[in-house]
């Protein structure tokens, strides 16, 4: 009797994302925001663990409550590719979530994209780093800097991008209580719309960065007490700034004993991580083990 084959795993990094800032400069016709941003990795991370199979099926075996599985972002994105590359492989799909959902660390953008490059690699596909953010792009507007790896200053959509070499910090990630959707934050009449493009992208010190702001952050302390009371906590202890239209926040420190010093002053309500910033995506090298 022939025994079944059990598929190989193997697992990839899918890590968060923080924007050291984001202005809206300008608003499109069909309603997108144009955005100048910088955006940079951490070593936080979910991980994925994939498996290839030859029967052409996508199945989820962590499914999220309440979430339907073709609404799933990582489902979707396997689907996608499988639909743009006519492949006869199919894949088992399995998570351990670490990033908080609706902080806007980019955990849901980062997850379809770990899963495009991962599938790109095991089913050997072979798209491009082009083909696939245009893929990516369809499922997210951040999906597209996961696929490309590196801190990056981004324009349009938040698709075009210029490889960055930002400090390498330490940061205390909190997240209040609470959850943001970034729909109602860029639909808010009082966000800034009209900052002006910078002239020059040059972010090599911290100071260049300083000197920028987030758009959404005074929306969201406006609408959201949780992350005010948060904000005017942490910004006693180290330079704090909201990432992406919130709700987490994010607090720079010399070294990691420093950031985990201020951890252990939190309240249990406030969900936090101490992690450190990184240039390029801890997936790039794991996809390139595969090649």
């Amino acid at each position: 009797m022939n025994k079944i084959k059990k598929p190989t795993f193997y697992d990839f990094p899918a890590p968060a994302k923080i924007n050291l800032f984001l202005h809206v400069v300008g608003q499109q016709a069909n309603g997108y925001h144009e955005l100048e941003t910088l955006f940079q990795f951490l070593t936080l991370a979910d991980t994925l663990s994939i498996a290839k199979t030859d029967d052409q099926k996508i199945k989820l075996l962590t499914p999220f409550a309440g979430v339907v599985e073709q609404d799933n972002l990582i489902v979707k994105a396997a689907l996608l590719l499988q639909q743009a590359t006519n492949t006869s492989f199919g894949a088992q799909l399995a998570i351990n979530k670490i990033i908080p959902m609706g902080g806007g660390l980019g955990g849901g953008s980062s997850n379809a994209a770990t899963v495009l490059m991962a599938l790109n690699a095991l089913w050997q596909t072979q798209l491009s780093t082009e083909q696939l953010c245009q893929l990516g792009i369809q499922l997210g507007a951040d999906v597209p800097i996961f696929i490309y790896g590196k801190a990056a200053f981004a324009q349009g959509i938040g698709e075009q991008f210029t490889s960055a070499t930002p400090p390498q910090a330490w940061y205390l990630i909190t997240k209040p209580a609470c959850s943001i959707s970034t729909q109602s934050i860029f639909q808010a009449a009082s966000l800034c719309r009209n900052t002006s493009k910078l002239k020059q992208a040059k972010f090599e010190s911290i100071n260049d960065i300083d000197a920028l702001r987030n758009d959404c952050e005074a929306v969201v302390i406006k609408q959201h007490p949780e992350v005010a009371k948060l904000y005017a906590w942490l910004i006693e202890y180290a330079p704090t700034r909201m990432t992406g239209t919130g709700s987490c926040l994010f607090s720079r420190f010399d070294t990691q004993s420093a950031a985990e010093k201020c951890q252990q002053s939190l309240t249990s309500s406030v969900q936090s991580f101490v992690t450190k910033a990184v240039n390029k995506s801890p997936l790039i090298n794991v996809i390139q083990r595969f090649k």
